[in-house]
């Protein structure tokens, strides 16, 4: 399945969500420090409801260690952000591959693009006087559409 790197993720609420995504699509969901929240946080936990033990969760202290963990080679890691010049239906997308997440308020610094490339930013699409998307919204997205471009493989 695929990987989801969330890079400091500040609203527990959010990661919560995409925790339960996490447990019922089967993706590795990895989080890289420093986290806006404990892990233990009730609203994290709420927000997942009981889901966090069938979720598979990795913390890693930098993005490049996140990166390593996947395996995946760097044609394979895509930052999904509004810097993007292809939208997520146009690239090709493959079992194992990596989706990067930066900060809620602040997305991702220049020294993180430079573990990813620009190169490799994919937008989703939305209405050209939009800002952004919510964090759990767009990679509950993310997540979808690259499960339909295998199939939904591991799907019921």
């Amino acid at each position: 399945m695929f990987h989801i790197i969330l890079v400091s993720p500040e609203i527990p609420a959010n990661t919560g969500n995409i925790i339960r995504l996490a447990a019922n699509t089967g993706i590795q969901l990895h989080l890289v420090k420093p986290l806006g929240f404990m892990l233990d946080d009730k609203r994290l936990r709420r927000a997942g409801l009981d889901y966090h033990e069938w979720a598979d969760i990795k913390v890693h202290d930098t993005l490049p260690e996140a990166i390593e963990s996947t395996g995946a080679a760097s044609g394979h890691i895509f930052a999904i952000s509004t810097k993007g010049q292809r939208h997520i239906g146009n690239i090709s997308i493959a079992d194992g591959d990596v989706f990067v997440f930066g900060r809620e308020t602040a997305g991702l610094k220049p020294e993180e693009w430079d573990s990813i490339g620009i190169e490799n930013a994919v937008r989703l699409p939305m209405r050209p006087d939009s800002r952004s998307l919510n964090l759990s919204n767009a990679v509950a997205i993310t997540v979808y559409e690259a499960w339909r471009h295998i199939g939904y493989a591991g799907s019921i």
